[in-house]
């Protein structure tokens, strides 16, 4: 069984909470607000998509920008 490391906040880990918060999110407002708000849950299901097959997050680089760092670094 994997279970992820959950002694800090690193990167991917700051990525999948994020997600998701506005999954949750999005599916609180369709139900009473609108429909439309489904639209947000398909842009987070894209959005991991393509970081699965190409390795970019726009989340990603905005979190590095503002200090998070990855598990796992290049040396």
């Amino acid at each position: 069984m994997y279970i992820a490391k959950t002694d800090s906040w690193y990167l991917e880990r700051i990525i999948w909470l994020i997600a998701g918060i506005f999954i949750l999110l999005s599916v609180i407002l369709t139900l009473i607000h609108s429909p439309y708000w489904l639209i947000l849950t398909a842009l987070v299901g894209i959005n991991l998509i393509v970081f699965a097959f190409t390795g970019f997050c726009l989340m990603a680089n905005l979190l590095y920008a503002l200090g998070a760092r990855p598990r796992l670094r290049k040396e």
